[in-house]
């Protein structure tokens, strides 16, 4: 990675300018390593010098001066300038950014990988109770789950994908509860629905479909027993909802992890006696408190009831117990809908009792989504009148299109999902407009096979104008945008990229012609965008996407 390069560049020189005492002895911090806002002043630009200006006692100018004195000829940089207040303006050689298809095209699907070192992570996200189906906000967090463990195997880490079945407490009892009473409306009795039942259409279908497959039979148990079975199959039938969403969002699990094995495995003893050794548990008004206030929480906060039930939180804590020290995972990292923001740190905190680094535990917290036609919200369901599950937006604009818009922004911020646009076939949706350059990409590729272009010799070292340029500077910052999504747990950085790299491409078939009676040049240019196509390929993958070879337009 290029980058790496620099900073290899830049360290070197800071070393050598404090053994000549150059500049004083200090720490290295950050070499503050970035792209300039603009082209002209350098490929990249490092800010150490106003950095260290402070420490080292010195004009930032001064500093920067003499950095880029003593950096070390090399292949990869053409030339070194410094530009006011004090930055270091580094410019690579044009024939080693050349160079870098040939290195794409060798490198393949593996381009850009292993950028990092290893760790075992577990992502668990998605995890909606069984007790209804997705909505467009879960789909979010799945999308942005499943790409964000895409790009950390991507970087070299070892990750495995969980969905943490809610499958015991309050809500399933609620759930059983409510279904008991649509099952006898089904049947014809004239019952109320429990006070704060779930009031879906849904539960009217699976009422109706569990009349169809078992008939009356559950009219003859206990009320307590009918509720438990009914509660069981409607789940069974909800998870397989839920699978077939996430399936058809290209969205798998390494592993379906069920509430109920905490308590059938004993984690949540185990994670007790831990938390009682640490002195952070009270028994009082005849339940078993987890003493948050102690470690700088609100409030303490109940785990064990006083009627013996555990509550949400003591599944909670048992399970990260299993994660961290049963599973024994590196870093683990929950994406939670943001009506979980408050238990953050209290998680954090049971974390750190358990001798455990909090900061192991990474929380991602994903905003709901506001799905627009255009510019009108759409609040209803068409097909039932309540909510608008993730399947009705499957089903209308496709899973690249959500996989892409979900993507698009920090899970943490605000989001405005326009349908139409989604569905739009032209420039203007974002979607296409990437797509569309692996296509017309393909498009040349097979147009070369037609004309029996042979271009594996082709002589990058003649791609030297500015829109070729500028096309394989593109490339060559994948590897960048893999390492810090993966570091940032941002994957929003790659539908950028994506973006970005489209863009260059379209401005370089512009101004380029790729195959001409120019043989040579043809060559190196179908070479260059076949090494365009890699990468493309590369980021759509990772964000779950298909790479057509074949597209239409509509606004041509």
């Amino acid at each position: 990675m290029i980058k790496r390069r620099i900073a290899e560049l830049l360290t070197t020189a800071i070393n050598e300018a404090q053994s000549r005492r150059a500049l004083p002895a200090m720490s290295i911090p950050d070499l503050g390593i970035d792209h300039p806002p603009q082209r002209e002043l350098g490929d990249y630009a490092s800010s150490v010098a106003m950095r260290i200006a402070r420490a080292a006692r010195m004009n930032p100018r001064d500093i920067a001066a003499t950095i880029a004195s003593l950096i070390p000829p090399s292949r990869e940089i053409a030339r070194v300038e410094t530009a006011p207040p004090g930055f270091i303006n580094l410019y690579l050689d044009d024939s080693w950014v050349a160079e870098q298809v040939e290195t794409i095209l060798r490198e393949g699907i593996g381009y850009g990988s292993g950028v990092l070192p290893g760790k075992r992570i577990q992502v668990e996200y998605v995890s909606a109770n069984p007790t209804g189906p997705l909505h467009a906000g879960h789909g979010r967090g799945a999308v942005f789950g499943d790409t964000l463990a895409n790009i950390l195997a991507f970087a070299g880490h070892d990750v495995q994908r969980e969905y943490y079945v809610n499958d015991a407490g309050a809500q399933v009892r609620l759930f059983g509860a409510t279904l008991l009473a649509r099952y006898q409306q089904a049947l014809g009795h004239d019952v109320p629905l429990p006070a704060d039942g779930y009031a879906g259409a849904y539960m009217q279908t699976l009422a109706a479909e569990i009349v169809e497959e078992y008939g009356d039979r559950f009219l003859a148990l206990p009320q307590d027993e009918a509720q438990q079975e009914l509660a069981s199959i409607g789940m069974e039938k909800v998870l397989a909802w839920i699978r077939g969403d996430l399936h058809d969002l290209r969205i798998h699990f390494d592993r379906w992890f069920h509430e109920r094995e905490l308590f059938e495995d004993g984690q949540l003893q185990e994670a007790l006696a831990k938390l009682r050794e640490a002195g952070v548990l009270d028994e009082r008004e005849g339940a078993l408190w987890f003493a948050s206030t102690a470690l700088g929480e609100d409030k303490d906060n109940v785990i064990i009831r006083s009627n013996g039930i555990p509550t949400y939180f003591a599944t909670d804590i048992a399970y990260h117990y299993d994660k961290f020290l049963r599973r024994k995972f590196d870093e683990v990292i929950d994406v939670w809908g943001a009506d979980h923001h408050g238990h953050v740190s209290r998680m954090k905190a049971v974390v750190s009792a358990l001798g455990i680094d909090p900061d192991r535990l990474v929380v991602a917290l994903s905003q709901l989504v506001t799905l627009k036609r255009g510019g009108e919200v759409v609040r209803l369901s068409k097909r039932t009148g309540d909510i608008v599950t993730l399947r009705e937006v499957i089903d209308e604009v496709g899973a690249d299109a959500c996989r892409f818009f979900f993507i698009q922004r920090s899970p943490d911020s605000q989001m405005d999902f326009d349908l139409e646009l989604a569905k739009e076939q032209s420039d203007k949706n974002p979607v296409y407009y990437v797509q569309y350059a692996h296509a017309r990409i393909a498009s040349i590729l097979r147009l070369a096979e037609e004309r029996a272009i042979d271009w594996s010799a082709g002589e990058v070292a003649l791609l030297r104008s500015e829109a070729e340029q500028n096309l394989i500077r593109k490339l060559i910052t994948f590897p960048e945008v893999i390492e810090t999504a993966a570091l940032n747990r941002a994957p929003q950085g790659l539908p950028a990229y994506a973006l970005a790299l489209a863009g260059e491409f379209h401005s370089f078939y512009r101004v380029c012609r790729v195959v001409s009676d120019d043989a040579a040049l043809s060559a190196a240019r179908l070479k260059l965008v076949a090494s365009v196509k890699t990468v493309l390929a590369n980021a759509l993958r990772l964000m779950g996407m298909t790479a057509p070879d074949r597209m239409v337009r509509t606004d041509e």
